[in-house]
């Protein structure tokens, strides 16, 4: 069904094969754009992004240790992961 595909890279302008393998891959989760970059460039991009900052809080729920990717404030409750599917799954 799929036939692999040469691309050219946006950013550094060489040629890449889009597999077929990767084609199906990208069908399966949905997406509808082909990759516009090779993989060494998109290596690199991921590379050149910032780390994201944690920080680590008590759950407001159960007391435990809970890391998580905001500063949290005094005047919000913040709830550790396994709390947080816990009343995501009640509310629905």
């Amino acid at each position: 069904m799929y036939e692999d595909k040469t691309l050219v890279c946006k950013d550094c302008g060489n040629e890449f094969v889009f597999t077929a393998g990767e084609q199906e891959f990208y069908a399966e989760k949905g997406f509808t754009n082909e990759p516009l970059r090779c993989k060494e460039c998109r290596d690199a991009r991921k590379k050149s992004r910032p780390t994201r900052e944690y920080f680590t809080t008590t759950c407001a729920e159960c007391g435990k240790e809970a890391v998580v990717p905001f500063k949290p404030r005094d005047d919000r409750p913040v709830l550790c992961s396994e709390c947080y599917a816990a009343k995501s799954a009640s509310e629905e």
